[in-house]
């Protein structure tokens, strides 16, 4: 190998060596190997040479093409692995460092309360049923001995869907989830013990209504069923509910057409103080009553056989008494201020022993 050959040798292997990043090792890759580089050129001469001049140089410069081609290749990937080796240190997670706190969602109040009354009620031996919101008229009061002139038929007070052109009964947006007691008597057999949450609607809107609310109605049907298993039932759920062992409960007859006697259920309640459980005063908080005969045997069920008892309250209403929430309408207004204040993790379940 000529003098020559040998100072590009020497010279690109030095300068390799200097090379520490990426585009040093390309810059000495492309002046000596490339279509412009010195060995290149180099071989460019070749033509001018004579023949025995010429076989013994191509062979010197095609082994130092060769060797230099090999020492490129080392020493880019050692620059690329070194490189790589950094990156990763710089980007090394301390596992021991905290972790940055991210918001979390919380659960709305009204789920809370639909939680908490499952749980509860789950412990008696009720499951849960669910039914449409749009119901026929027959669902939503005829089979529920509710008259065509009540004043609960009135457009005043429901929300009435135009009739289909296929001559379909006229539907409504149901004012009450007793439309799913009706039908779980219609496909299952006695005996029964369902709640039933959900989404109702009347047409009543001001700081304790709205037109779009919650209810939470309990069926219970079964032979020999008596007034004190109603009475037993409601107290034990209020009592857990509001975590008030002693908590005062009143019965009062009242009239509701699908229910013979029927009951409003009131607890002891301060007015002044707003405490749940204290003062001499009252607040109504449910309604009840046994099933009436013509609501079950609108059913089928014989009501010589069968007895039952049913109950419904506002969820609304009673998260507003328990968690000391002053206006309806500040369930529905989106402000995540008001859910931050009032919400509730999603990791806590629903305690029986405590109501929450």
């Amino acid at each position: 190998m000529g003098d020559d050959l040998e100072a590009l040798k020497s010279e690109t292997l030095v300068a390799l060596q200097e090379a520490q990043d990426h585009s040093a090792w390309d810059a000495v890759r492309v002046g000596t190997l490339g279509k412009s580089g010195r060995l290149t050129r180099l071989l460019k001469e070749l033509g001018k040479m004579d023949a025995e001049a010429r076989r013994e140089r191509g062979q010197a410069l095609n082994r130092l093409r060769d060797e230099l081609g090999k020492a490129v290749e080392l020493r880019g990937a050692q620059i690329a692995a070194a490189e790589l080796d950094a990156r990763l240190k710089a980007e090394r997670v301390d596992v021991t460092m905290p972790v940055a706190v991210q918001p979390a969602g919380l659960l709305h109040p009204i789920l809370r309360t639909i939680e908490e009354m499952t749980a509860i009620f789950g412990a008696m031996g009720f499951a849960v049923a669910d039914g449409p919101d749009i119901e026929s008229q027959w669902h939503n009061f005829s089979a529920l001995n509710t008259p065509d002139h009540h004043p609960a038929r009135t457009e005043h007070d429901t929300f009435y869907l135009p009739p289909r052109e296929d001559g379909e009964v006229e539907r409504v947006l149901r004012t009450q989830t007793s439309g799913v007691q009706i039908r779980t008597m219609l496909t299952q057999e006695p005996p029964l013990r369902i709640i039933a949450p959900g989404r109702t609607y009347r047409a009543d809107h001001d700081a304790t209504h709205s037109p779009m609310f919650h209810q939470c109605e309990g069926l219970v049907v079964d032979k020999n069923i008596t007034l004190g298993h109603l009475k037993g039932c409601v107290i034990e759920f209020l009592r857990v509910f509001f975590d008030k062992p002693n908590l005062p409960v009143r019965f009062r007859a009242s009239y509701f057409p699908f229910t013979e006697p029927s009951m409003e259920v009131d607890i002891g309640w301060s007015r002044r103080s707003g405490e749940i459980g204290g003062g001499e005063d009252w607040l109504e908080v449910l309604g009840s009553g046994m099933v009436h005969p013509r609501v079950l045997a609108n059913c089928g069920l014989d009501p010589a056989e069968w007895q039952g008892f049913a109950f419904g309250m506002g969820i609304e209403r009673l998260t507003m008494l328990k968690h000391g929430i002053p206006d309806l309408r500040s369930f529905y207004e989106s402000d995540l201020r008001w859910l931050r204040h009032y919400g509730f993790s999603a990791l806590a379940s629903a305690n029986l022993a405590e109501g929450v």
